[in-house]
């Protein structure tokens, strides 16, 4: 099969064998999505080397223990746990100590014809969920994950900084929560995204002094380190940061502003896929805005490097 993969310190779309694990599901690709994470990898984040990509919608096709899934439509929680840890028993995998994570950390992604995941990792899409908003399933998971850590009430002030994919999808689930929330960005036609469905938009050029420390909330999802100082201007004292952004380099940062304010910072990294899924059933979040371009796995290569272009918001590759 045709598999996007980064080893050497190359990205190249390579054969490779099918994948074929007896104890997991074997699903066919239909679309997969390409994310900041996977442009990060390819600039040396998490030292992971195979098939990247952890966005998919797919069509099962064997599942050894789980044969009802077979021609069933699919998406997969990304993180694979050992199964034997208090946190796997408990039912959350994602911060098992020996986990894999799809095109992240020991497994092969993604961006890919096939892939395999355990059978306990796939949830079915709803017949009404095109496959267009599917593949959009484990990011606004990810967005929408914030909400088991952080609770907003309708008075909440949030603020979110970046107008990429991930920070719309961030800002638009921190509105379902709360009727005060701006997203902080530099791109006219990005915010406009935004402000469809009822966010205000403020250009970082435009941002006045006034906003100053008058945020409860602030969620960094702008990909860049400069973020996490523009977090530290807007957070009120005693206010939470919550950081989305993953990239490759060490961030420097004022900590005795932290210090000073008592500024809570939390990490968020993924959340849950069926929560997600639902949010999209109901039309709750629409994302074909947020679609730029599609290109063919062939043209994987050429996909990235246009994804990580500036201005780009999600780019779609089909097997």
């Amino acid at each position: 099969m045709k598999a996007l993969r980064f080893t050497g310190k190359e990205l190249a779309l390579d054969e490779v064998e099918k994948p074929s694990q007896n104890d997991e599901s074997l699903v066919r690709v239909v679309l997969s999505g390409i994310c900041n994470t996977d442009l990060e990898i390819v600039r040396g984040y998490a030292g992971f080397e195979g098939t990247i990509g952890h966005e998919f919608v797919g069509i099962v096709e064997t599942s050894p223990d789980a044969p009802a899934l077979v021609g069933k439509r699919v998406v997969g929680e990304i993180n694979v746990g050992c199964g034997r840890c208090d946190l796997c028993l408990a039912g959350d995998s994602r911060h098992c100590f020996e986990r894999t994570v799809l095109g992240i950390k020991g497994r092969d992604g993604a961006h890919a014809e096939f892939l395999t995941l355990p059978s306990r990792n796939l949830i079915t899409v709803p017949d009404d969920v095109s496959n267009t908003a599917a593949v959009f399933a484990e990011p606004l998971a990810a967005a929408y994950g914030i909400s088991e850590q952080v609770k907003l009430g309708r008075d909440t002030k949030a603020a979110v900084i970046g107008d990429g994919k991930l920070g719309i999808l961030c800002a638009i689930c921190a509105a379902l929560d709360s009727d005060n929330v701006c997203l902080v960005g530099k791109h006219e036609s990005k915010l406009a995204i935004a402000e469809k469905q009822g966010i205000e938009g403020i250009l970082l050029d435009d941002k006045s002094s006034n906003l100053n420390k008058t945020f409860d909330v602030v969620i960094e999802a702008s990909g860049s380190e400069s973020g996490f100082a523009t977090a530290l201007d807007l957070v009120k004292p005693r206010g939470k940061i919550v950081l989305k952004s993953t990239f490759q380099g060490k961030a420097v940062w004022e900590a005795w502003r932290v210090v000073v304010d008592e500024i809570t910072v939390i990490g968020s990294r993924c959340g849950r896929m069926a929560p997600a899924l639902e949010l999209l059933q109901e039309m709750k979040v629409r994302v074909d805005d947020l679609i730029d371009e599609e290109f063919s796995l062939a043209n994987g290569v050429k996909a990235v490097g246009y994804a990580g272009r500036k201005g780009t918001l999600k780019v779609l590759l089909r097997p």
